[in-house]
């Protein structure tokens, strides 16, 4: 056998040789500067479109956001270390500021809602309670101050004439009320969600809004979640189905800077 090689395939193989050494080195530095890219674009993310992009909020309401609710033994805790309220007045403060659309979809019960026939577990502790109650569908007598009224540092937002409240989701969802109409009248395609229950509202909300094709942000911190002695901590239910349902959760801050 003969084992000098052709001094013509030497010359090709220390080409070829050559150019997977140079082919190696390309590609480690395209994998560099694909990697600082990624960190350039995540130092610069995408700002939110105003015209396609609105913030709805669920029951920013004195029942389940101050200490006179029926709801605050249970969600205190969880208000006071995310700081819900000041984050949703921030959210506001900044969509009025930049020129995002805002609406309110919030929980009221009539009169004519006590004659139903049978609740849910957490719907059959507000009826027990009688949170969220409103005299009637046309009549504020009472509203002023009571569990169904907007917390005190968010009515001059709510209140301005240009956020849009919704009629009242009887449940959780939006299914009974109109903000989905209300989103798409306006040309709405993306949300930020954020407002009480994390578990209930916010998460009955989020999921037929990703049914009706919108694409949804959430803020994890202007929102919180009840803790109930038997049935669990509805903080840790909300924080993995938010990061399993929504294109991005994000804190208060993270929104902000790609509002401006």
């Amino acid at each position: 056998m003969n084992d000098t090689i052709d001094p013509h395939r030497r010359n090709a193989l220390k080409t070829a040789a050559m150019i997977g050494a140079a082919s190696l080195v390309t590609l480690g530095a395209g994998s560099a500067n694909a990697e600082n890219q990624s960190v350039a674009t995540s130092a610069r993310p995408e700002r939110f479109d105003p015209r396609v992009t609105a913030l709805v909020f669920t029951d920013p309401q004195n029942e389940v956001l101050t200490d006179s609710g029926g709801a605050w033994p249970l969600v205190r805790e969880a208000i006071e270390a995310n700081r819900t309220v000041e984050n949703l007045e921030r959210l506001f403060k900044t969509a009025k500021a930049h020129g995002y659309e805002v609406f309110v979809s919030p929980h009221y019960y009539y009169p004519t809602d006590r004659g139903w026939h049978f609740h849910d577990p957490l719907g059959q502790v507000m009826h027990d309670a009688h949170m969220f109650e409103r005299s009637g569908a046309l009549d504020l007598k009472g509203f002023k101050g009571s569990g169904a009224d907007w917390v005190p540092s968010l009515q001059p937002y709510i209140e301005d004439g240009k956020t849009i409240v919704v009629s009242p989701h009887k449940a959780y969802g939006p299914e009974t009320n109109d903000l989905v109409l209300q989103l798409r009248k306006r040309g709405i395609s993306r949300v930020i969600l954020g407002g009480m229950l994390a578990n209930m509202c916010v998460e009955a909300h989020a999921r037929e809004l990703i049914e009706q094709g919108f694409e949804l942000v959430i803020a994890k911190d202007a929102t919180a979640a009840p803790v109930h002695p038997e049935w669990g901590d509805g903080n840790v239910a909300a924080a993995i189905n938010f990061r399993f349902l929504s294109k991005d959760v994000l804190t208060t801050d993270e929104i902000i800077a790609r509002m401006g």
